[in-house]
């Protein structure tokens, strides 16, 4: 085994908390949503048990309603802002009260199928499935009211891209004023030049204050927000589910249920087709609020390839773009356009190389025959990793690793390139 190996290995050992890991120590110090889906898929590799525990875990913090919130406060730590007293919930154990991108369906598919054969793989399987039905139930009730074949992000840390370009216009209409002290912790950890700005926290923190005064009631948030943004990859991720769904209700679930996924499949792409963008060149989020489509390019808008959703001219277009980002930066694929005037390779979500997005843009070029692309992602996710370790993100134009350092998901990446 390879020292990067290895080292991933040992990141993931490092950060388990007793059955749930944390995205990294102090910086992250609790379980959320979409790391531990990524990080269940990287411990399948090496420890099934331990990664059907890590879905597990993660499931002991859904709600009745079947909300998957995006934070479990396992055990109290006060290294990180926003705490469960800010948010407010009545959840035992405490939890956040919004969500993330639903990648666990696709996380519980691809350890099914590997432990299958294995062990008591078919009653944990068993025992998952019926919370994984109520939660993609829950996006379509909660988040697509109408039924429009989209569902609403209501706030941009449910994106899981939390500073994005793509919100910049609507987040403007956001108030900055917060009934909640604002007290970081991030920015003791890592530089701030590499992380959201302070006004991005108030009207983080804002949204925050907005969803506790209605008890945090689906219907009423989704009435009350002033963010309410398509989002092409939490849409896209949210169809690939659906998608690996399916799979596991054929097995575990009945005719009725499977019909009823089918039913979200054909809205979700259905929808999706109406975030493409053509003078973008790529799928790119709209404002629900007043049906506006943001025109910048960011990673999250190759997603519909990993869903399996683009046609063959639009597959071919989205592999051009991502083309010509590459003439503009050494390491695929920037979280921003590179030729955009928000492009900054080290902040955050506005221009930094992330792990987990290229392992399912390359999972996409691949479906949607461009394996020479999908190739040279895997390739720079690789070189990235091994030459800064697993950190948080990595510049594309030089290779450095930034943010939070000895990164779960990044591992969990590394080891499924590997495998």
């Amino acid at each position: 085994m390879t020292d990067s190996l290895t080292d991933a290995q040992a990141t993931l050992r490092a950060n388990d908390r007793g059955g749930y890991t944390v995205p990294t120590a102090r910086l992250y110090p609790f379980q959320w949503n979409w790391d531990s889906a990524f990080v269940a898929m990287g411990f399948s590799t090496f420890d099934e048990d331990r990664a059907w525990r890590e879905i597990e875990r993660l499931l002991q913090g859904q709600w009745a309603d079947g909300l998957l919130p995006h934070i479990v406060f396992h055990a109290p730590s006060d290294d990180y802002f926003p705490g469960p007293d800010t948010w407010g919930t009545t959840h035992t154990p405490p939890t956040s009260g919004i969500t993330q991108p639903p990648v666990l369906a696709t996380a519980a598919r691809l350890l099914f199928d590997t432990a299958m054969h294995r062990g008591d793989a078919q009653a944990r399987m068993a025992a998952i499935y019926p919370a994984l039905l109520r939660n993609h139930r829950w996006w379509q009730q909660a988040r697509d009211p109408r039924r429009t074949g989209l569902v609403a992000t209501l706030h941009p840390w449910e994106s899981g891209m939390d500073n994005s370009p793509a919100w910049d216009r609507a987040m403007a209409r956001v108030p900055t004023s917060t009934s909640t002290p604002i007290r970081r912790r991030d920015t003791g950890h890592i530089d701030p030049a590499m992380r959201p700005r302070e006004v991005d926290y108030q009207r983080f923190i804002h949204l925050v204050d907005c969803f506790r005064a209605v008890a945090w009631d689906p219907a009423r948030m989704f009435a009350a927000t002033p963010f309410r943004m398509a989002d092409p990859a939490t849409n896209a991720i949210l169809l690939r589910a659906e998608q690996d769904l399916l799979v596991l209700a054929q097995r575990f679930g009945t005719a009725p249920e499977q019909a009823e996924i089918a039913g979200r499949i054909a809205g979700l792409s259905a929808g999706i087709g109406t975030l493409w963008n053509n003078r973008v060149g790529l799928w790119t989020a709209r404002d629900l609020i007043d049906d506006t489509p943001v025109e910048v390019g960011t990673s999250a808008g190759l997603l519909a390839l990993f869903a399996r959703a683009a046609s063959g001219e639009q597959s071919a277009r989205a592999a051009a773009t991502l083309t010509g980002w590459a003439g503009r930066v050494r390491f695929l694929v920037p979280s921003t356009d590179p030729a955009s005037p928000c492009f900054e390779p080290l902040r955050y979500w506005r221009g930094p190389v992330w792990a987990v997005m290229n392992w399912m843009i390359a999972e996409g070029l691949d479906a949607s025959g461009q394996p020479e692309l999908a190739a040279r992602v895997r390739a720079d996710t690789v070189a990235l990793i091994d030459a800064a370790g697993p950190m948080e993100y990595f510049d594309p134009t030089d290779g450095k690793g930034a943010g939070g350092t000895a990164f779960s998901w990044t591992a969990a990446i590394r080891l499924l390139l590997a495998n």
